[in-house]
């Protein structure tokens, strides 16, 4: 048998994970308008990490308190530049005139927000660049290049929950109790993870289109490809299959500790079904309906867990129209934000009413969940 080189056997492994990933065609990836414009009024706070100097983008309350603190999680697709919820809505800007201080960090493509068991590669091979088509080719899948994760390992709840907090509290003085944390997508269930497991930093969790039984059939096969397709990331890295690691990961698995800590939770998926305008996206139609069927069956299978464990410190949200995009996930952000003011900070006393937008200023609109 002819010997083969390293070379020729990497060359083959790019060659066959590249065309993995283009089979993949992006499933369960949020699709995204326009990108906005920064936030004016946020400020960057990069703070040093096991993974490099990891940025973080803060928008201060309105009346200048350091009690009330909200992480804001970002999808499958975060982005090395702003996260989603600052770049594709006005939810952080509407949550400082609800006197909330918001955090947001930035990146962890592909992360799940966990703490990997080891940096991200396929058979000894570094994912990079030269896996796919440049750009310029046309190629729809993007970032192989970002080597966080794969030249060290993910460790990002350790980030969230100790890292970050700690600079937070020493250099803007904002309090490490009673936050909350609100994620979407793959964030979704981070958030629950983060609630579950630190119930002393967060005292909220909401997820919005979230991913909460990853034992469900076939989850892990389609996160897998999700992975690659979404800047080539090996799911085994993060967790191996059937492992205890990736059994902490799933809310369905963890519920009881949510229950436990009597976390307020907030638990939100669409129908699936596109509004008017949505009609016109061949992205909302191939991605954002069939991911938000995911999500919704994911989500019902997870409220009727903690329904039978009789756990009612929860609020529901399944609009009748919503998909997989950023449209859907700012309208229920609206609605949730009393709900999340009712909930985080100092206790408030039996009767009080929580803080609301300064005067002058108007509160969030929206329907009430159903």
């Amino acid at each position: 048998m002819r010997g083969t080189t390293l070379g020729g056997a990497r060359s083959r492994v790019r060659r066959t994970l590249a065309g993995v990933a283009v089979a993949a065609l992006m499933p369960l990836v949020s699709t995204a308008p326009a990108s906005a414009d920064a936030d004016p009024s946020a400020i960057d706070f990069p703070v040093d990490s096991s993974m490099g100097t990891i940025n973080t983008r803060i928008v201060r309350a309105a009346d200048g308190n350091t009690d009330r603190v909200v992480y804001l999680l970002d999808g499958e697709r975060a982005e090395s530049d702003l996260n989603g919820w600052e770049k594709h809505t006005t939810i952080p800007a509407q949550l400082a005139k609800f006197n909330i201080n918001v955090v947001m960090p930035v990146g962890g493509q592909s992360s799940f927000y966990a703490d990997w068991d080891r940096p991200s590669d396929f058979f000894g091979v570094n994912p990079d660049g030269s896996f796919l088509p440049s750009a310029d080719s046309g190629s729809a899948i993007g970032g192989w290049s970002d080597t966080n994760g794969k030249t060290t390992a993910y460790a990002w709840e350790t980030f969230i929950t100790k890292t970050l907090p700690d600079a937070l509290a020493k250099r803007l003085g904002f309090s490490a109790t009673r936050n909350g944390v609100v994620g979407l997508s793959s964030g979704g269930g981070a958030a629950l993870m983060m609630a579950a497991y630190h119930p002393e930093q967060f005292s909220y969790a909401g997820t919005l289109s979230g991913y909460l039984n990853l034992s469900m059939p076939g989850m892990r096969e389609a996160l897998g490809a999700a992975m690659i397709a979404s800047g080539g990331y090996n799911i085994d890295a993060m967790a191996p299959a059937g492992s205890d690691k990736w059994t902490r990961m799933d809310p369905y698995s963890f519920a009881e500790k949510l229950i436990a800590n009597n976390t307020r939770l907030y638990v939100s998926a669409g129908s699936a079904k596109p509004a008017d305008q949505d009609l016109s996206s061949i992205d909302a139609i191939t991605q954002g309906m069939p991911l938000e069927a995911i999500a919704l069956a994911n989500t019902r299978s997870f409220e009727k867990r903690i329904t039978a464990l009789g756990y009612t410190n929860v609020s529901y949200d399944f609009p009748e129209i919503g998909i997989h995009n950023w449209g859907t996930w700012e309208q229920v952000a609206i609605r949730l934000m009393p709900d999340i003011a009712r909930n985080i900070g100092k206790p408030l006393p039996p009767g009080a009413q929580p803080l609301g937008p300064p005067p002058g200023a108007e509160p969030p609109a929206g329907a009430p969940p159903k």
